[in-house]
């Protein structure tokens, strides 16, 4: 496969995919902002996603914890609009996508893609580096070392 370096390749690759490869691309997303939380069920929540034969019950628990996870992110976030919390809510919200029900939405992988940019997109308002997309370019590359495998 060619390298994904657009939104629009992106998108379109994610949405080819069934739901339990995309519930892996997303994982894959995640774990790459997964030092901006320090919640355990984010984890628990990936680990479910990568799951291809998991039980209904199993998942279903899974999407229960991360909820709850996100959740309390999003009350710890408050009107200060502390950066570090609001990354942790994104991160939160990302694992959640993951384990969303088959249906729910044309591409779990792009909005797992999208609340972990703006995980990413927080830290760098409460910095003076410029990030600007990289968060972007390495989901194209993590994407593309995917679908090469």
């Amino acid at each position: 496969m060619s390298e994904i370096d657009n939104d629009k390749a992106f998108r379109t690759a994610l949405e080819a995919l069934g739901i339990d490869r995309q519930r892996v691309v997303g994982a894959l997303f995640v774990d790459h902002v997964l030092d901006l939380s320090d919640d355990a069920r984010v984890a628990q929540a990936l680990a479910a996603a990568r799951e291809p034969k998991i039980a209904d019950e199993a998942l279903e628990l899974a999407r229960r914890s991360i909820k709850a996870a996100s959740l309390e992110a999003h009350t710890r976030c408050g009107a200060d609009g502390e950066w570090t919390e609001q990354a942790g809510y994104f991160v939160a919200r990302a694992a959640e996508v993951c384990v969303e029900p088959e249906g729910r939405s044309r591409s779990l992988a792009w909005k797992a893609a999208m609340n972990a940019r703006m995980a990413r997109t927080c830290l760098a308002a409460d910095s003076e580096e410029d990030t600007h997309d990289s968060e972007s370019r390495a989901q194209y590359q993590i994407l593309t070392r995917y679908l090469d495998a």
